[in-house]
């Protein structure tokens, strides 16, 4: 009885389309069931000879749980703790006036975190797109031909795409 109702509940998951090939099921001769989870069924073989397979991975579980926590998880600062919020355009705009007054700000766009490598290409392809300025490790560089960086020490690259001072105009 539980697994005929926990199977029928799984195949109410599945689109209109795949259920009219599968048919309808019985539901079990019962007055109640609370708390009955679908029926998932696991088969015992490796598909994948990927070290890295795990079971959400391997019954393709995987990106259905990304994409439940994404919408219905709660996002929080790693840097403070907070719970993060959504803002409008003019909101951000109003706490940065207020906040930076008179400061001068980069806007940076992330391209390498925490990796190794030497770059020269990304470094290329950077200046094709015409920026000038690029931050590694904190440090804000010109880009030159030929720059490349440390191929053994884990890097994070920036791209400055603008500077700015703040102030109300």
């Amino acid at each position: 009885t539980i697994y005929a109702e926990g199977q029928r509940r799984y195949m109410e998951s599945f689109s209109a389309y795949a259920r009219a090939f599968i048919g309808d099921m019985e539901r079990p001769d019962v007055d109640k069931i609370n708390g009955l989870s679908p029926v998932i069924s696991i088969e015992q073989k490796t598909t994948s000879r990927n070290p890295r397979s795990t079971v959400g991975t391997v019954t393709e579980i995987y990106d259905f749980l990304r994409l439940l926590y994404a919408r219905a998880g709660e996002a929080y600062s790693y840097i403070s703790g907070n719970k993060m919020v959504k803002q409008s355009e003019d909101q951000i705009l109003e706490h940065i006036l207020k906040t930076y007054d008179g400061q001068k700000l980069i806007v940076l766009a992330p391209v390498v975190k925490g990796r190794k490598g030497h770059y020269r290409e990304l470094f290329v392809q950077i200046r094709k797109l015409g920026f000038t300025k690029v931050r590694v490790n904190g440090e804000i560089q010109e880009l030159v031909p030929k720059m490349q960086v440390d191929r053994y020490k884990t890097h994070d690259i920036e791209i400055v795409v603008d500077r700015i001072i703040v102030k109300e105009s």
